[in-house]
């Protein structure tokens, strides 16, 4: 993507006025770019390229899926600008230790940790230049009329990181919180700094919702993501906090998908090619079907080129928007809605825990993890069950320090629970869609 408000004027453009013909033309274009630099660079692609011709979308079929633990298995050969997974990870793993987000690897790319679905870590490169256009992304492609500028956001997950902060620009201005800091701090930063745009998962503005007229300023727009935003609640925060809700599709392997100015999610068919697929393998190219695969090819990074990569999440196509847009609508993602843990503390109170910081604390404790599951039958315990590579030695230790981490994570916020960690072979469904990490019993809270 070239630079400045130029990239802003050409991604609303392409969503805009593109036809289905030019959309197709355009990918064409940005995929043989990609592969003709991932031959050039990339020893794994050179590899796995070496007697294909890749030209057209429907040539894509010519090439085999991957996915997490095959990008990580080849991580050193498949990057293009010769970095070690070994140097990557610790560089990540520290950060996250230490809590200190921000700052660019060898002072040129953003390192990304997820723990994703499949268990182990993984690590995603963004080049910096890439970061750096995120603040035109966003305007042309965050569904926030641009009669809203400049726009004060404060933007809620569990952690920053540089690529976040790099959306600061003249006209964004972006503060961040924790999402594990209290309501009511939350909502005094709202006031105090004259928000107008709330960035939050859905499960933190369901925390807002009871105490929503403590909020003084009027928020123009409230900007969902990382969870899934069901369609009814949706609506409940539009009518409770009487704004406009949108979405924001956003994963590590790109930014899937973004909202119009009608408030629907369009896939961001010029950043990223999605090949969607029924159970069968079948094609999914129509309304209301779920696409049981979904596979993605991001068209804009080329540090990492993640080719024909499979995803985990679960999406249902929508109908075409009355935008006018032809790229694709997404009327639901169906993801994977891991509970949240709640708490008792000394108090009597009740502290929600959110489930990616279990996930954090748990594949940052140990390599050795392979798969992991969290599961809570009261707001006085929690069990850990874990699996570990079959080669692991010392798992009393492992052990050790994972519950040592995680009950000093949750002293933080005076959370003592009884906390049980079992190492065990987990069973995992044929569908793994059905799989779920976090199971919580308990009755839900409002």
């Amino acid at each position: 993507m070239s630079s400045g408000l130029g990239d802003a004027l050409r991604l609303f453009l392409h969503r805009r006025f593109y036809s289905l013909k030019q959309i197709k033309q355009v990918q064409e274009r940005a995929l043989r770019r990609l592969i003709d630099h991932s031959v050039k660079y990339s020893p794994y692609y050179r590899e796995i390229l070496k007697d294909l011709s890749i030209h057209t979308i429907e040539d894509l079929d010519l090439l085999p899926v991957i996915n997490k633990e095959i990008m990580m298995t080849h991580f050193d050969r498949l990057n293009t600008v010769g970095l070690v997974r070994e140097e990557v990870q610790a560089f990540a793993v520290k950060n996250e230790l230490d809590r200190n987000y921000l700052g660019y690897y060898l002072d040129k790319y953003v390192i990304g940790l997820s723990s994703g679905t499949s268990g182990n870590k993984g690590l995603y490169v963004t080049p910096r230049e890439l970061t750096k256009k995120l603040p035109y992304v966003f305007l042309a492609r965050g569904g926030i009329p641009l009669r809203n500028l400049p726009f004060k956001i404060l933007f809620c997950l569990r952690v920053f990181s540089q690529g976040f902060d790099d959306i600061n620009s003249p006209l964004v201005s972006l503060s961040y919180c924790a999402t594990m800091t209290p309501v009511e701090e939350i909502i005094s930063q709202l006031n105090t700094k004259h928000i107008n745009i709330l960035m939050a998962p859905p499960s933190l503005i369901r925390l807002l919702l009871p105490i929503r007229d403590e909020i003084k300023v009027k928020l123009k727009q409230i900007v969902c993501y990382a969870e899934v935003l069901e369609k009814e609640e949706k609506e409940r925060f539009k009518k409770q906090f009487d704004t406009d809700i949108v979405e924001i599709y956003q994963a590590s392997e790109g930014q899937i998908a973004s909202a119009c100015s009608h408030g629907n999610l369009h896939i961001n068919e010029d950043l990223v090619i999605v090949e969607l697929s029924d159970e069968n393998g079948h094609k999914v190219d129509q309304p209301g079907i779920v696409a049981r695969h979904m596979i993605v090819t991001n068209l804009v990074n080329f540090v990492q080129p993640l080719i024909r990569y499979e995803m985990n999440d679960l999406i249902v196509l929508g109908e075409p928007c009355s935008c006018g847009s032809k790229f694709r609508t997404i009327d639901r993602i169906l993801g994977r809605n891991d509970d949240i843990l709640r708490f008792k503390i000394t108090d009597g109170k009740i502290q929600t825990v959110f489930p990616d910081l279990f996930s954090r604390w748990i594949i940052t404790s140990s390599d050795a993890i392979r798969e992991y599951q969290v599961l809570q039958n009261d707001m006085e315990s929690v069990e850990v069950h874990l699996e570990l590579l079959s080669e692991t030695e010392n798992v009393d230790g492992i052990v050790a320090l994972l519950k040592e981490r995680i009950l000093h994570e949750l002293a933080v916020w005076d959370i003592h629970p009884q906390l049980q960690v079992f190492v065990l072979k987990i069973e995992l469904p044929a569908d793994r869609s059905k799989y779920k990490r976090f199971i919580v019993k308990q009755p839900a809270q409002n």
